[in-house]
């Protein structure tokens, strides 16, 4: 049976990914990147704040973000938050990091003394026990069809957003069609040619 795009639309979720200066007590946001369900991307790198000072080389070395590209081109909470709650308002989004994305925004929108006007749920809540289990198998299959720059937020959340609709279509029984993103009937996901609306 045909999905219309308009109900493909509906059936995927808003995905929110964060990269941050690493992990741990005193880490924070430094790229906000999210995926509407149309596929449409959009991302903003964080200015940091002035207490804001630790900085582990290690993650630095897997998003390629400096301090000094944060502070030329990132804007300000106060910015990235407006930002967030102009797209995201009223929605749910849905992380693969729940824990620490929630611990970030929480910071993010607590220095930009922001309201959060959306809310954030673990990816996880959508899937049954079986789709859990082939999640990381699908993953890996969506990062070599998607040849898209990793750790970076936006990417990153298309990468999410995908894995979840090509398990989706596993558990419908279309387990070629995983394997060929392009034969996914009306998909807004154009594989290798996604688009980013950065900010920062």
């Amino acid at each position: 049976m045909n999905v219309s795009t308009s109900s493909l639309h509906q059936q995927l979720p808003i995905i929110i990914d964060i990269e941050a200066s690493g992990f741990g007590s005193g880490s924070y946001p430094i790229e906000v990147g999210f995926v509407l369900p149309n596929g449409d991307a959009f991302c903003s790198l964080v200015r940091p704040e002035a207490e804001w000072t630790m900085w582990d080389e290690h993650a630095a070395e897997l998003h390629h973000i400096s301090r000094q590209m944060l502070f030329k081109r990132g804007k300000s909470c106060q910015e990235t938050a407006i930002w967030l709650n102009r797209h995201l308002r009223g929605a749910t989004v849905y992380s693969d990091a729940w824990g620490h994305d929630i611990s970030w925004l929480g910071l993010l929108f607590e220095e930009a003394n922001v309201p959060q006007l959306f809310k954030v749920e673990a990816i996880t809540t959508l899937l049954s026990e079986d789709q859990m289990r082939i999640w990381a198998e699908m993953q890996a299959d969506v990062i070599a069809t998607l040849n898209v720059e990793r750790h970076r937020a936006s990417t990153d959340a298309l990468v999410i957003q995908t894995t979840y609709h090509w398990v989706q279509e596993q558990g419908k029984g279309n387990p070629d069609r995983r394997r060929d993103p392009g034969t996914v009937v009306d998909s807004p996901i154009k594989l290798g040619t996604a688009k980013t609306k950065r900010t920062g």
